[in-house]
Parts: C-alpha cells; sequence; structure tokens
C-alpha cells in the first residue's frame, strides 16, 4: 500500500508540473518527431515495437507487452534561427498593401529559443493478459516572436509592432491494451487535449477580418477536446514485429479571443493521423525499426485553408475573409514521414540510431502566413540511449538535430514583386527516468 500511495503521489506531482511549464515545439509540422525518449533515439520509429510507459502515445496496443513502470522526462527543445528574409524586391520600403516589412537581404529573426517540454507515463499492469496506461505529455505547438525593432522604423513585421504566434498543446491519453495472443495485442485511447493560443502584430489585417477585435492583441485563448487513438501490434514471425496506429481528428473548442483570425470562428482542430510500421530483430546484433507516419492537416480549415482566400474576400465574399467558414489560413499539405531506427546492445547499455524524411507541409505560395509558423523542417538526425541503473530503475538520453531548412515564394499581395523566404534549424536533448515494478 506505501508502494502505491508512493507511485500516485510521484505521478500526481510529475503531471501538475506539467500543466504550469510552457511547451512550443515544432519537428514535423507542429507534430513531435517522437514522444518518449527512447522513440525519440530511434527518429519516433517504434509503432511496431514499444519499449516504455510513453508508448500509448504512438501505438496504444503496446502498452501489453512493456509490464508496470513509471517514465518520466524533461526535453530542451531549441527552434533556432526561425526567420524569414525578403529578396528580389523593388520595394524599398513598407507599405500596406504588401504587408510584410524588412530590409530587403536581411534576416528578421525570431526571439525565444528555447523551451522545456515535461512528460509523463504509467503503465499498470491488470494482469498477465492486459495493462491500462495513463501518459501526459505535449504533442506539439509553435512560437515566434519578431521584435519589431528587428524591422525598418521599429514598425514590425506587418506594420502594427512585435509580431507572432504562441501555440501550446498538451495531451493527457488513457488507454487500455489487451494481447489477443501471446504475441498480438490491440490497444485504444482516449485523448482529452488542451490548447493555448496567441497571436500579436496581426492588427492590420483588420480590413479582412470578420470580427477584427478578436484577431490579434497578445490575448491567451484556451480550448479543450477530446478524441480517441486505436492500434495493434504483433509479431508474425519471431523476429518480424508489425504495428498500425490511428488517431482521430480532435475536435477542440473555439479560440474565442481569436475569432477574427481562424476560420470558423475561431475554430482550430487537431488533425487526424495515422502510422503503420516493421520492426525486425537481428538477434544479437540489434533491432532495425520503421514507420511511415501520415498527418493529415488538411483535415482542419484553419490550418489548410490557402492564404489566397484573401482575393475573395476582398472582391465581396465574407465567408472568404478571416475567422469566415472559408476564412484563409495557413495553407498547409498533408504530410509523410519516413522513420528508421537501429538500436543495439553494447557493454550493458542500449544505443540508439534513427533518420526521418518528410516533405515539409508549406508550399511556397503560402509563404507570408507561415512567417508566423515557419514549419520547414524535412530531416531529424537521432541518437538515443539506455543505461539500466540498479535492478529497477533506468536513465534514458535522446538527442535530435534538425539542420536547416527553408521554402521561399512570391508575396501574392505585392504583385510577386516581394519574395519571401522562410527558414528554421532544431536541436533537442531529451532526459528520462524510468522505475520498473
Amino acid at each position: 500500500m506505501k508502494l502505491l500511495k508512493k507511485k500516485i503521489l510521484l505521478s500526481a506531482l510529475v503531471v501538475s508540473g506539467l500543466f504550469a511549464v510552457p511547451m512550443a515545439q515544432a519537428t514535423n509540422g507542429y507534430f513531435s518527431h517522437g514522444y518518449s525518449t527512447k522513440e525519440k533515439g530511434l527518429a519516433g520509429a517504434g509503432v511496431a515495437y514499444s519499449q516504455d510507459a510513453m508508448a500509448a502515445a504512438t501505438n496504444p496496443a503496446g502498452m501489453a507487452f512493456i509490464g508496470e513502470r513509471l517514465d518520466v522526462g524533461v526535453a530542451l527543445f531549441s527552434p533556432s534561427d526561425r526567420s524569414y528574409t525578403l529578396t528580389e524586391t523593388s520595394l524599398n520600403s513598407y507599405t500596406p498593401a504588401a504587408f510584410v516589412n524588412a530590409v530587403p537581404g536581411e534576416k528578421v529573426v525570431s526571439d525565444n529559443d528555447f523551451f522545456l517540454i515535461p512528460q509523463v507515463a504509467y503503465n499498470w499492469q491488470l494482469d498477465s493478459e492486459s495493462a491500462v496506461g495513463l501518459s501526459v505529455y505535449g504533442n506539439g505547438g509553435m512560437n515566434t516572436e519578431y521584435p519589431a525593432s528587428s524591422t525598418p522604423g521599429s514598425m514590425g513585421t506587418f506594420g502594427a509592432g512585435t509580431a507572432g504566434v504562441n501555440l501550446e498543446q498538451l495531451f493527457v491519453n488513457l488507454s487500455l491494451a489487451k494481447k489477443t495472443s501471446a504475441n498480438q495485442a490491440v490497444g485504444a485511447s482516449l485523448i482529452v487535449a488542451a490548447q493555448r493560443f496567441s497571436a500579436q502584430g496581426l492588427d492590420n489585417f483588420s480590413v479582412m477580418s470578420l470580427d477584427p477585435d478578436n484577431l490579434s492583441g497578445n490575448r491567451h485563448s484556451t480550448a479543450m477536446g477530446a478524441g480517441f487513438k486505436l492500434g495493434y501490434q504483433g509479431a508474425i514471425t519471431d523476429a518480424l514485429h508489425v504495428g498500425v496506429s490511428y488517431q482521430s481528428e480532435i475536435a477542440m473548442g473555439k479560440f474565442d479571443e481569436y475569432k477574427g483570425l481562424f476560420a470558423e470562428e475561431g475554430g482550430f482542430d487537431i488533425p487526424s493521423t495515422y502510422t503503420w510500421g516493421l520492426a525486425y530483430d537481428f538477434g544479437g546484433t540489434g533491432k532495425l525499426l520503421f514507420d511511415v507516419q501520415r498527418i493529415n492537416y488538411s483535415d482542419v480549415a484553419s490550418i489548410a485553408n490557402p492564404v489566397q482566400n484573401l482575393y475573395l474576400c476582398m472582391g465581396g465574399d465574407p465567408s472568404y475573409c478571416l475567422g469566415g467558414a472559408n476564412g484563409a489560413g495557413f495553407g498547409w499539405e498533408d504530410m509523410t514521414v519516413f522513420k528508421l531506427g537501429y538500436e543495439m546492445v553494447a557493454g550493458g547499455n542500449v544505443y540508439r540510431f534513427g533518420y526521418s524524411k518528410g516533405d515539409q507541409p508549406i508550399p511556397e505560395s503560402q509563404t507570408l502566413f507561415n512567417i508566423l509558423a515557419p514549419a520547414v523542417m524535412e530531416q531529424h538526425y537521432t541518437f538515443g540511449m539506455t543505461m539500466p541503473v540498479g535492478k529497477d530503475q533506468e536513465f534514458n538520453l535522446a538527442v535530435m538535430i534538425a539542420p536547416s531548412s527553408s521554402v521561399k515564394g512570391a508575396n501574392p499581395f505585392d504583385g510577386g514583386d516581394t519574395q519571401i523566404e522562410l527558414e528554421m534549424e532544431q536541436k533537442e536533448i531529451q532526459l528520462g527516468w524510468a522505475w520498473k515494478y
């Protein structure tokens, strides 16, 4: 009983801490490249091979195989060099019709380069075939803050002072997994999500908004929602394992303080995703993992609608204005990510290596609004390790480097005179500790 109370108390303390720590990240669009510390060492691969209590974030079926354990972790995430550059322009200064302000050829770089992202997960073994898990983690997010002082005349990126956005998302995942045979399992999760958003420096878009009073202002707006995740994991042979999972679109409440910015009066649901993968055990030489993840950004109007919808707004159709049913958004396309990981044991420790590749979701025609959300990353290189500590504990480490990537396209509001180039690179180190019971 004392041990149970200690586990519950530790879990409660870590969960309460998660709600107090700001989170922001953007790797595959605005989804994380992985969740558990072990999976992050494998570039996020793991739908067919689960190793810890955070596995439910990828595939709830895997919780049937990991035993009873508590995993806690924290990542230091750095989305550095988030920037935009105006090139090939005949404009000498900011004009309201063109919206974007910068010295041609000079980068304007966002502030805020470091974020802490904590997580906690516990898996309870109900019996030899069933398990219940609780996972709390940041799904993703985006943060930019372009100081007005970095632009000509200190007018700001869009001519209305310091500009940027902050999106934070927190998932609480309650999962149930059950073995259907000795080496096959299915699982399901109820996901409760909370998100918070703020935006500033967008006031000059008020002429295209249905609700200019709820367009900008740097006010925090929160929303709650729920969805589900389903998964299967099993062995085809002694060496070959397969896994598949599907996460529904998560229907979120509206951002009321930004119903003049986002389509559908402040709508900002979380897109659906699905993942399938393989894991092959070479025996003493290690394991090879391969995952394919699809992120369906087209599910959500505020994310997928193109900025060019504002042309129809200016033409007299209010449904295409900011906040309208067809209001302009970021114009993101669906994203497919390929993840490859390798794991080996050496000297009593486990070592992991990973690589992932996906085409970033921002088309060249959508660079204007995506100054606020330059989610241009396409490649991730990862390393990880697990070091046992005594009989029942372990230390976990994961490191990620995403080299600089960019996209360049014309500003749709100045006749193509201005090319806008977006750029970002990322680094992350995550530390984890686990107790096995």
